[in-house]
């Protein structure tokens, strides 16, 4: 588990390290310089001659230090400073004194053509205007750079917690960040602009038992070691899935879903299903079936599936006709289990939140950004102006477990503790995709994952499986079905 800051809780820990623990922001600055510059020579950038663009702030100052680092080593390095003496920083004062000690090169003009790489050192974590004037035609200008462009913590112009452009931006090849990856590039745009993202931890304190609300976080694989199986176990102990799913018309995503579910370690799954789709699932003989006929009342049958199963999902396939609806009701008033509502079952939502909200065990709502905006009459933009506390809202409006998916999945149980989900790509965005991942959330919840973290692992296993895909066949190419191979190839590795 990695944490994800803000821009305000970034200098909140800086301040911190500085006046309690009683580092020196000198210090801080010298690792920070530092640190940018083991990671350019790493990457094989071409240090020919180097141009670093300082603003007038504690960002500047880091970037003077680069320069002052560059020029020991020989390399032909130029500073140029986009600001006012009187703006500048005692800090960013101290390192240009120190810079010109050593005889590094401040310029008062550039031809960016000239250079080989260019640093972004102009604005840092708190920047939250946008920018115009001299300093927007600067940043424009380095669109027709042909070199490479590295960014000093953050590229100028994004927002630190929300990733979006304050009016234009730097859009680099590499983004070295300090202590901690920031929000602003981690959702997108920002993440587009920051391109290959180093965290380079320069001394900043971090006790994790220093908290700035809200505690945002994201997973990396050796998360999923939490997934473990009983050597000694048995179908019952890996839990038992009813899973509501598909219609006349639709098979496909109760497949999925399903497989997606056993293929990620769920002990025994039962669908339920229209009649038309039983001949199709001769091709799925570790599933059990409850079928039903147009319009045909079930309710008994699902009251024991009820009682039988561990966990319950509906929503894939099933359709928006009074019988689905009918489905969804029974589930919400006689379930009784931990749940996850998907796809069509989302968009029957509206209206049925007070039986959603006394629903007596856990629930997990999947919605993709349309479904969300139908769900709770937010716009998709208004969501993305700020996606984090949005989506902590809603689910503590909810009363549920909220997986936002996008490009940037967002989840939230209504606390504090937002997860962030960076795995994954654009080749996912295809049909089926998503039910595959309601087959893992489920399989996890089976296996006695509590919900958050069911979602949380099976949103971060989902686009894990993505990348491996995308690897394998290309993002163009990949399906669904390849998501659900390459998250059990993945279990296994783990």
């Amino acid at each position: 588990m990695e944490r994800i800051v803000t821009g305000n809780q970034m200098k909140c820990f800086d301040q911190y390290t500085i006046e309690k623990m009683e580092i020196p922001s000198l210090v801080l600055m010298e690792r920070a310089g530092l640190s940018v510059f083991e990671a350019i020579k790493k990457e094989g950038f071409p240090l020919e001659k180097v141009l670093i663009l300082c603003g007038t702030g504690n960002n500047g100052a880091d970037g003077v230090v680069l320069a002052r680092l560059l020029h020991l080593a020989g390399y032909h390095t130029d500073v140029c400073i986009l600001g006012k003496p009187e703006n500048f920083t005692k800090e960013m004062q101290k390192q240009i004194n120190i810079g010109k000690n050593y005889g590094i090169s401040f310029v008062k003009s550039y031809c960016i053509s000239e250079y080989t790489v260019i640093v972004d050192a102009i604005f840092g974590v708190g920047l939250s205007r946008e920018i115009a004037g001299n300093l927007k035609e600067i940043i424009q200008e380095l669109q027709d750079f042909h070199g490479k462009i590295v960014a000093v913590d953050i590229p100028s112009g994004i927002c630190s917690h929300t990733g979006k452009v304050l009016g234009c931006a730097v859009k680099a090849d590499l983004t070295v960040t300090f202590g901690y990856q920031k929000v602003g590039i981690c959702l997108y745009p920002g993440a587009d602009y920051a391109g290959k993202i180093l965290v380079a931890d320069i001394g900043v304190y971090n006790d994790p038992n220093l908290l700035f609300q809200p505690e945002i976080y994201t997973y990396t694989k050796n998360d999923l070691k939490r997934i473990q199986r009983k050597q000694d176990g048995n179908k019952g102990n890996f839990g038992k899935i009813l899973l509501i799913a598909g219609s006349k018309s639709i098979f496909g995503a109760a497949y999925l879903s399903g497989m997606a579910a056993m293929r990620t370690g769920a002990g025994m799954l039962k669908i339920c299903t229209h009649k038309e789709n039983k001949l199709l699932f001769s091709c799925f003989p570790e599933a059990m079936l409850l079928c039903y006929e147009d319009q045909e009342d079930i309710t008994q049958e699902l009251l024991e599936s009820f009682r039988w199963a561990d966990v319950i999902g509906i929503g894939p396939g099933i359709g928006l006709d009074k019988q689905a609806q009918k489905l969804l009701d029974t589930v919400l008033f006689y379930g009784k289990k931990p749940l996850v509502i998907d796809a069509d079952a989302i968009g029957m939502l509206r209206e049925r939140e007070e039986a959603l909200k006394n629903y007596p065990k856990e629930v997990i709502i999947t919605p993709h950004l349309g479904e969300f905006s139908r769900l709770t009459g937010i716009s998709i933009e208004k969501w993305k102006e700020n996606p984090i506390k949005i989506t902590q809202e809603i689910a503590k409006t909810l009363s549920v477990v909220l997986v936002c998916k996008d490009a940037r999945t967002i989840i939230s149980n209504g606390n504090e503790r937002i997860y962030l989900n960076l795995s994954g790509n654009d080749g996912m965005a295809s049909a089926g995709s998503g039910d595959v991942l309601t087959g893992i959330i489920l399989s996890f919840l089976a296996q006695g994952k509590a919900a958050q973290e069911a979602a949380c692992l099976g949103v971060y296993l989902h686009g894990m499986a993505g990348d491996m895909a995308a690897e394998k066949k290309g993002r163009a190419a990949m399906l669904a079905r390849d998501l659900i191979e390459a998250a059990g190839q993945i279990l296994d590795e783990v």
